[in-house]
């Protein structure tokens, strides 16, 4: 082989490898590694809340210039995950919130109105809805990011999100197959293993996405889990796995779940998660978003795991260890489906001005116990730490719900038991005999947070705990139950805590 046909072939392995790989980015510019990759044939890229800014429209418009069939994903799921409203917290309504409701038109409406903003964005992927069956609440990761913990209910919910999304012209992605609903491991940190019996997943945590399949979803996003019952590999690099799901007759995209994940980087590594994914299966991999290193990211993180993916790719396609034929296939399904979302919009099924998400969120919201006064509360935020799903700590909830005043924070997590105290017995002189809103999220679950709620109502008169998280029994003080950690849950929660009787 002459070196011209290796360099042509090399050519050819670059542009299979971009087809496929689907990268985030920093900044609010298209970057010239980036430009570069998109002439090359490029996939598209994922927005995280980096990427949001005011001119997000002329960004998108930037990157179809350079790449005209590139998708743009977003990863939007109102509530407590929001990479549009990241600055100043979501005004949609979160799953749990629309499960609490169980109003399949009001999920659609929910789904239409996200389809509405991300089109409006330059966007054309959703990466939600969630279709995970929260049946472990100790689960650290998905929470109020599911519909419930019934299978049944979840499966109708997503089908009205997915029908909802994808009627205003964009793609919609259900995560995470085959169910990460029953992990007390957050698979950004570690590889959770699901011990639960094969059938229990086939009847609960499989049916929403079977669900969805019968819907007709665009794509289906895979769980960095094992099920030692399929295999030690995890789902998104598992062919047994990702071929239940071609089994259960979808045709779509399947889409990894962030290949930068720890569950992935730290035991196979990005490249190859890449190369495993594709042969198991997968069609378009999710790199990750390069900010999710924190302190320890690189300058040029973005393009470090780019180059890092590809290569691999390259790598294994030039020594045969990765069929030509399956990246062929991958891309084809990819470009399809960047096709089906060129094509002209069937015009819009949501209106802005008469989407009522303040409504649904306000119908969601319960309270536990008697609101028996009125008025501004303290805040004192005893929420943990903020999961790389959230990609944000979360402020604007402590803020909206004070209503711009001070708040204090109490880490439940990170102090002992002495430290606890003085922080309570501080954050109660500085409250000065207001009520106190006790901001928490893990008061089912967690022993050490409820400890915070019983310290704080024994040394204070009034006491309310507004819960982002998962419903709790049995708190001792009343609760307003929110369901998310967004803006607008918080605003309607002080709404009913200044307004009391209401």
């Amino acid at each position: 082989m002459s070196v011209t046909d290796l360099i042509d072939d090399d050519v050819e392995f670059e542009r299979l490898a971009n087809s496929v790989l689907w990268p985030g980015f920093l900044g609010r510019t298209v970057p010239a590694w980036l430009d570069a990759a998109l002439r090359r044939g490029l996939a598209g890229v994922v927005y995280f809340a980096q990427n949001i800014g005011p001119d997000l429209d002329a960004l998108s418009a930037a990157i179809r210039a350079a790449g005209p069939q590139a998708l743009i994903g977003i990863d939007e799921e109102g509530g407590s995950v929001t990479r549009l409203e990241a600055a100043t917290g979501s005004t949609l309504p979160g799953a749990a919130q629309l499960g609490a409701l169980d109003d399949v038109f009001a999920t659609a409406a929910t789904g239409a109105e996200l389809a509405r903003r991300v089109r409006a964005v330059g966007a054309d992927v959703v990466l939600g809805p969630v279709a995970d069956v929260n049946t472990d609440p100790r689960n650290p990761v998905i929470g109020v990011r599911s519909f419930g913990a019934d299978a049944d209910l979840v499966s109708r919910h997503v089908v009205a999100a997915v029908e909802g999304i994808q009627a205003g012209g964009v793609a919609a992605c259900v995560k995470h197959y085959p169910g990460h609903g029953d992990t007390h491991v957050d698979s950004h940190h570690d590889l959770p293993r699901i011990g639960v019996d094969p059938a229990e997943i086939e009847r609960v945590h499989l049916a929403p996405f079977r669900a969805a399949v019968a819907a007709g979803v665009d794509a289906v996003m895979t769980a960095h889990i094992v099920v030692p019952a399929w295999g030690e590999e995890p789902a998104t690099l598992n062919p047994r796995v990702l071929g239940m799901l071609r089994d259960a007759g979808f045709d779509g995209v399947i889409i990894t779940d962030a290949l930068d994940m720890a569950a992935i980087r730290e035991s196979v590594g990005i490249g190859g998660g890449a190369v495993r994914a594709l042969a198991a299966g997968a069609d378009l991999l999710c790199i990750g978003n390069p900010t999710n290193p924190g302190a320890a990211a690189l300058p040029d993180q973005d393009e470090h795991d780019y180059r890092t993916a590809r290569d691999a790719i390259v790598a294994a396609l030039r020594d045969g260890s990765l069929s030509r034929d399956r990246v062929v296939e991958a891309g084809a399904r990819v470009a399809r489906l960047a096709a089906k979302l060129a094509a002209p919009a069937p015009g819009d099924t949501a209106d802005a001005a008469s989407y009522d998400g303040t409504g649904i969120v306000r119908r969601a919201l319960h309270v536990q116990g008697e609101l028996t006064t009125a008025g501004a509360p303290f805040v004192v935020d005893a929420r943990r730490s903020s999961t790389l799903a959230v990609d944000s700590a979360a402020g604007y909830v402590s803020e909206a719900l004070a209503g711009g005043e001070a708040t204090v924070r109490i880490d439940t997590a990170r102090l002992d038991e002495v430290q606890r105290g003085a922080a309570v017995d501080a954050a109660v002189a500085q409250a000065r005999g207001r009520r106190i809103a006790l901001l928490v999220d893990r008061i089912d679950t967690d022993p050490v947070q409820r400890a915070v709620v019983a310290e704080v109502a024994a040394r204070a008169a009034d006491v309310v705990a507004v819960n982002v998280g998962l419903p709790a029994e049995g708190v001792g003080v009343p609760v307003i139950e929110v369901g998310s950690a967004s803006r607008i849950g918080a605003e309607l929660a002080r709404e009913r805590l200044v307004g009391a009787g209401r």
